[in-house]
């Protein structure tokens, strides 16, 4: 009984010593996993960092299709072979490879001229890659389209004859004009002014009486008179001033309304002063000697006066249009010609009116008898001294 017992106690000490020994060896070979799944589980609920990726080059993404189209075709031989029976060879042409282009048979179209649009195996990389780059590309849009524009460039050219490439030729048949030097009018004019700014700075107040005499008509004549031939230097170098400035206005108006062509200004100038000078010195001494002959001096000064009064108002009123008639365009000299033309009829008329009044004073006549002594001795003998003039100058 004792002995029964005690392999039974043995037998429960065995038994139990095995089963704590299984337990122990399958703790020890699961915990490596137990925790290896909890690091895994560690590791996916972490957010894992993003990897950018550098782009690749064209010659990278060249390679890395050739590669996959070599991949490919290796598959194909492969799935070929395998499929052939075993006494026939692999069909080397069949081992073709399409770069996205369809091959010249598949379509029913030829492939254009000098492209290869099927690569092989055997073809080296660069070639490969040399023929796909060069592949024709249709444009989605026409390269030029017609505008409005070059239709009626097109148009024009049609109609024009001149455009056309027989245009007919025509020839300039104008001579040419020679060149002229006018830098002496700058000078000439210039010098006008110049004098006549002299005059005036030099002697104010007798400018000043000058005028005066010239808008008062009312004043007594012995008291103008008077105050004018006080200053008789002054009054020299007045007159003298309306020669120069009524000579050179005459070449100026000959020389815009073309009557001198060949004349040479240096003679012409001089020699119409020269003129001017003539007609009104003979006609201050007709005029002295009528005085003298019928017994009437004072009627002769008095109207001689009123003559050398508005002959230095126009040589003064002749500046302005002196520097616009030389400098200015044909059609603004012309303009101001017609105006000059009008003033200077104008004072005529006013220096006729002043002579009636004062002339009246001293002799008892008709209006009509007045007036055939202007048609005569005023009037006629400058009609013809220009009619003269112009037919020396231009001969007809």
């Amino acid at each position: 009984m004792l002995v029964r017992n005690g392999l039974f106690l043995l037998f429960l000490f065995i038994f139990s010593s095995i089963q704590l020994r299984a337990q122990t060896d399958s703790a020890g070979n699961n915990a490596p996993v137990t925790n290896n799944a909890v690091t895994q589980k560690l590791d996916t609920a972490r957010p894992k960092p993003v990897v950018k990726k550098k782009p690749l080059s064209d010659s990278a993404r060249a390679a890395a299709a050739l590669k996959q189209a070599a991949a490919a075709a290796q598959q194909t031989n492969t799935s070929a072979a395998t499929q052939q029976p075993s006494g026939k060879p692999a069909n080397p042409a069949s081992a073709t490879v399409t770069t996205g282009v369809t091959p010249p048979g598949a379509s029913g179209r030829p492939a254009p001229a000098g492209t290869n649009a099927t690569l092989t195996n055997a073809q080296p990389a660069n070639a490969r890659q040399a023929a796909t780059d060069t592949l024709p590309q249709q444009p989605k849009l026409p390269l030029h389209q017609e505008t409005a524009y070059d239709v009626f460039l097109r148009n024009l050219a049609s109609k024009n004859m001149f455009l056309h490439p027989n245009k007919p030729q025509y020839y300039d048949l104008n001579t040419l004009r020679p060149y002229k030097d006018l830098d002496w009018l700058v000078y000439l004019v210039g010098g006008v002014v110049m004098l006549l700014g002299v005059i005036r700075l030099s002697y104010l107040k007798y400018f000043s009486d000058l005028f005066r005499a010239f808008l008062n008509p009312t004043l007594s004549q012995r008291q103008l008179k008077d105050q004018l031939s006080q200053s008789p230097f002054p009054n020299f170098l007045l007159n003298m001033f309306f020669v120069i400035s009524v000579g050179l206005y005459l070449y100026l108006l000959m020389y815009r309304q073309q009557y001198i062509f060949n004349a040479d200004a240096w003679l012409l100038i001089p020699g119409l002063i020269i003129l001017v000078a003539l007609i009104y010195g003979i006609k201050f001494v007709v005029l002295r000697f009528c005085g003298w002959l019928f017994g009437n001096s004072d009627l002769a000064d008095a109207y001689i006066f009123i003559l050398n009064l508005i002959n230095k108002v126009l040589g003064i009123l002749l500046v302005p249009f002196l520097v616009i008639l030389a400098f200015c365009q044909p059609e603004i000299a012309r303009a101001f010609l017609y105006i000059s033309l009008f003033f200077i009829t104008l004072l005529i008329g006013y220096r006729y009116v002043r002579a009636y009044s004062v002339v009246k004073q001293y002799l008892s006549f008709s209006k009509l008898h007045f007036f055939l002594y202007l048609c005569a001795f005023e009037v006629a003998p400058v009609l013809l001294l220009t009619k003269v003039l112009l037919i020396w100058l231009t001969g007809n």
